[in-house]
């Protein structure tokens, strides 16, 4: 069953001192012609597509358009141009603070954050206490969520991510973060979800997380897609050489 389906996606963004001045000096500057906005395109003609109980690794380096992808595919963002079909429901993981209020304690911040991935009351009921106990965070379940570290935030943010079985789930550098153990446990948790049949897709810098992992993989470098398949091996050996040789 096809979950998801990418077709000749782009994303243009615009830059200029708008930011920096007020409405009143940017229309003086309009007027008088003194006034210039740049574009570039953050993605340019990006199209893959992916069935159930696919793995995606998403590979290249900084500023190569994988975190504007992600938005757009989780619907954060709409393209400038292509279009976006999902099926399901999506849990996305694209900035791990986000969504939480730090004067809630971390029990409520749990429910806050299910309620946002549309999921009731009663099936929060059901599941909280895997949650807490996934993200080893038993004794902190009153505390509020600002007292907390970033490793700790970040395990709450996945452990709801992947106990609630969305259909597809988007990580975005998210099993990099925490200690070794949790790592491994993220890790054999993902394998979990894929094997009950959920789409994932995972941003990582990690080559070695990528091989092990991914079903497929699509390289992307400023914007541009480079390869994408399911010779997983294959394309990551030749991402790692376009490293070694710049």
């Amino acid at each position: 069953m096809r979950i998801l389906e990418v077709q000749n996606v782009s994303v243009l963004y615009m830059t200029g001192d708008f930011k920096e001045i007020g409405i009143k000096e940017y229309l003086i500057r309009r007027i008088k012609g003194d006034y210039h906005v740049n574009h570039f395109w953050a993605d340019k003609d990006i199209s893959f597509s992916l069935d159930k109980g696919e793995m995606l690794g998403i590979i290249g380096a900084n500023g190569a358009g994988k975190s504007t992808l992600l938005k757009v595919i989780s619907g954060i963002m709409e393209p400038t141009e292509g279009t976006v079909v999902r099926r399901g429901t999506i849990a996305a993981l694209l900035e791990l603070a986000s969504g939480f209020d730090g004067d809630l304690t971390v029990r409520e911040n749990t429910y806050l954050r299910g309620a946002m991935l549309g999921y009731t009351r009663e099936f929060m009921d059901q599941t909280y206490q895997q949650i807490i106990d996934f993200a080893e965070l038993q004794a902190f379940q009153n505390h509020p969520f600002k007292q907390l570290s970033s490793g700790m935030k970040s395990r709450l943010a996945f452990s709801i991510a992947s106990l609630v079985r969305p259909d597809m789930l988007i990580l975005d550098e998210v099993l990099s973060v925490g200690d070794g153990a949790f790592r491994k446990k993220s890790e054999e948790k993902m394998r979990e979800i894929i094997h009950g049949g959920a789409t994932t897709i995972l941003v990582s810098h990690s080559l070695e997380q990528v091989r092990s992992m991914c079903t497929k993989v699509l390289w992307l470098d400023k914007g541009r897609q480079i390869a994408f398949g399911s010779d997983v091996a294959k394309i990551c050996d030749e991402y790692q050489a376009f490293l070694a040789a710049k």
